[in-house]
């Protein structure tokens, strides 16, 4: 263990201050290299740097390991330098393969030359009245870490008492616990997709389940999901959304495979803000799963989409405890937001203790984690969970929504993607609407209105609806945001599927594996299962997928709508990493599908259904049955059956666009406006039973030309016109 004695102290000392340069005037300064925090490897690939940011620390230790598990290889004091320790350590005094961890001291236990592993020399506190919870019994990891070895607790060693304090302080955890794993960095080369958001679809899915269930090679992994690509792009998807893919502890899912107790699938409880995920990797040797993340980016950048990730920087998977994994052991009060007493946690976003953002070390590892996402693996944007969260202003114990670190990520992202989930679990933390320029939002005010008028007959206005389908003008507009800051929905992975709406009354939660059971979930579902007809279950599902593709704003689906995939009325299968929740491929191909996919295709075609601007009075009417105009009283009746609307091509630059829905329980005849001078009504789709034998809507090029004003519109249907 202390072969690398001499080396370290010349190191360290070479990371405290760099000596000068040669001997004369005429000497060119030696290159400097000056690494960020983490573990990194010098452009000349003879030594590495490993550093770490803590304003409490009193003592941090480096450990080295050549294996995962097991004892160290090294033991490393690493020296202070500004708000930060670090060292360097040379090529030829490392393993092989790197993996590495850090032990803290501080003000609740300062350093004693006798303390050993499994002692308590020095101990003072499990947390002081400042917050600070250093234990060096619990090796910790690098917060920067680009890979880890393994989860806390794995099938082999599910016992996580190792981490925890109390009366376990004293069990040292370095043997069992999580490494980093040091990489060399690989910047993205390739070019990414240049389209606005505006113009973009999104497809929302899990990256395990979207092939698991795929009869293909690497089935569940990133290399799964790139052999996707080229099927998304031909659907008319041009973003995939992956739920989380930084790291989270979910090792042990397959532990029991017909349960889905402690397991968890969704992943939104972050390990590592850095490391891609291995449990999706093909390839989960050290450097593959980030190799094979980059690869599937590549991969859906050549078939022109782009792809978000959701990251979920409000909490951590340290919860509201005392297990010290990472940031609670590195410098607890610089990254949490603690309670008035200090000893304690305030928790707004019902998982765990809120990471605070109005702190520097927690602000800055969002930021650098974000770029790294961005610029060394390829994103091309996220989707803040619970976003509000990083805006709390109001300090320990309580919560109030400031913008000030959203307009900082918005002003550092230009041109990235940001949508935020503007909701939080405390009063105060609901904020849709009020997310500063540069944002979107998740619109649940859309998913909600639709939801009611589809299945709450008479509960809706059309003048609602009407705002609804403009892209929420009340909400975004004011503000100078444009119709693209509305990411419009009906379903979410957080609630039942495209399928299940239509076909649920009330969650079914507690249902056996392979469906559940799961707790929590909604109760306000606004769900109707049709009275257990398919038919009109189908119907109502492309009348939902119609109104979300012709709304103004960015469409978001979810991986398996096109598939009509439902989870049997489990609504928060957070845990269920099961047959039952992975898509579920051989309907490929049905007629809902291909209606999914020509909808999607049309939309594009159309600027005026995805406008970069604020469409104007004078550029859409809005219409009645017989094709008038309607008032204002009109629109504030609940009871009136249709609301229809022209879209005028003269004035879009696009062709003019007919759209009428029978929002009533009974067929009616409605009229057709004229249509331009010159030019036909041609319909497009009708999302009605009658045509489900078609598909619902017209291939290009062979839509149906009216040959008069009148038509027939089932109920709960839906119609679109072209003219041509």
């Amino acid at each position: 263990m202390r072969w690398l004695a001499l080396a370290v102290v010349l190191v360290a000392c070479a990371y405290q201050s760099a000596p000068p340069g040669g001997g004369g005037d005429d000497d060119d300064p030696p290159p400097t290299w000056e690494p960020g925090l983490g573990a990194h490897w010098s452009p000349a690939g003879d030594e590495v740097s490993f550093r770490i940011a803590s304003t409490r620390a009193t003592r941090i230790e480096l450990w080295l390991y050549a294996e995962p598990t097991g004892t160290d290889v090294a033991r490393l004091e690493l020296t202070r330098g500004g708000d930060g320790f670090g060292v360097r350590v040379p090529a030829g005094e490392l393993p092989e393969a790197i993996y590495y961890g850090y032990r803290v001291w501080g003000p609740n236990w300062p350093y004693d030359p006798a303390w050993q592993p499994g002692t308590d020399f020095g101990w003072i506190a499990d947390v002081d009245r400042d917050g600070n919870r250093m234990n060096p019994n619990k090796l910790v990891i690098d917060p920067y870490a680009r890979e880890l070895s393994h989860d806390p607790t794995t099938p082999a060693q599910p016992d996580s008492s190792f981490y925890a304090t109390g009366m376990r302080r004293s069990i040292d955890s370095a043997p069992v616990a999580p490494k980093g794993v040091v990489l060399r960095g690989e910047p993205v080369t390739h070019g990414k997709p240049a389209r606005p958001l505006r113009d973009d679809v999104i497809y929302e899915v899990h990256v395990r389940g979207f092939t698991k269930a795929d009869a293909i090679d690497c089935a569940g992994t990133y290399a799964g999901a790139a052999q996707r690509a080229a099927y998304l792009r031909d659907l008319g998807i041009t973003a995939i959304e992956f739920l989380p893919v930084q790291e989270a502890n979910n090792d042990r899912n397959d532990l029991d495979p017909t349960s889905a107790s402690g397991d968890n699938y969704w992943g939104y409880s972050t390990l590592a803000y850095f490391a891609p995920d291995r449990r999706y990797a093909c390839d989960q040797s050290p450097g593959g799963p980030t190799r094979e993340f980059r690869d599937m980016v590549r991969a859906f950048h050549a078939h022109d989409i782009k792809v978000f990730v959701d990251v979920v920087y409000n909490h951590t998977a340290e919860g509201g405890g005392g297990s010290l994994l990472t940031l609670r052991g590195i410098d607890n009060a610089g990254y949490y937001q603690l309670d008035r007493n200090g000893t304690g946690f305030t928790n707004s976003n019902g998982v765990g203790a809120d990471v605070a953002m109005d702190k520097p070390l927690a602000k800055q590892l969002m930021m650098d984690s974000l770029r790294y996402w961005r610029d060394d693996l390829g994103v091309d944007g996220f989707r803040f969970d619970l976003a509000p969260v990083l805006g709390n202003v109001c300090g320990p114990g309580c919560f109030k929504y400031g913008p000030a670190v959203l307009e900082d990520i918005a002003d550092a992202f230009e041109g990235v993607a940001l949508i935020a989930e503007p909701w939080g679990t405390v009063a105060g933390s609901y904020q849709v609407g009020q997310f500063p320029k540069g944002w979107s939002e998740w619109n649940d005010k859309f998913r909600d209105t639709m939801r009611s008028d589809q299945n709450r007959v008479g509960s809706v206005t059309p003048g609602w609806l009407a705002n609804r389908v403009h892209g929420s003008t009340e909400l975004f507009r004011d503000d100078g945001r444009m119709p693209s800051a509305s990411i419009n929905y009906l379903v979410s992975h957080d609630g039942f599927t495209l399928r299940d709406l239509y076909a649920c009354n009330d969650r079914n939660n507690q249902q056996p594996w392979p469906y559940g059971p799961s707790d929590g979930g909604t109760t306000n579902n606004l769900s109707w299962d049709h009275n257990g007809d398919a038919i009109a279950q189908r119907q109502a599902a492309r009348t939902g997928m119609a109104l979300l593709l012709v709304s103004a704003g960015v469409p978001m689906l979810v991986g398996g709508d096109e598939l009509l995939h439902g989870v049997r009325c489990n609504n928060n299968y957070y845990n269920v990493d099961s047959p039952g929740t992975w898509l579920d491929w051989s309907t490929q191909g049905s007629a809902f599908w291909t209606f999914t996919q020509r909808l999607l295709k049309f939309r594009a075609a159309h600027r005026a259904l995805h406008p970069d601007q604020w469409i104007e009075p004078a550029q859409v009417s809005w219409r009645d049955a017989a094709g008038q105009p309607i008032s204002g009283a009109y629109m504030d009746d609940a009871t009136k059956p249709v609301l229809a609307w022209r879209l005028d091509g003269a004035a879009l630059a696009d062709d003019t666009l007919y759209i009428v829905y029978n929002r009533s329980p009974q067929p009616l005849r409605v009229t057709l406006p004229p249509p331009p001078s010159g030019l036909a009504w041609y319909r497009a789709g009708d999302t009605a039973a009658w045509m489900e034998a078609q598909a619902n809507f017209h291939a290009p090029g062979s839509e149906y030309r009216m040959n008069q004003s009148q038509y027939d519109l089932g109920a709960r249907a839906l119609a679109i016109f072209v003219a041509r």
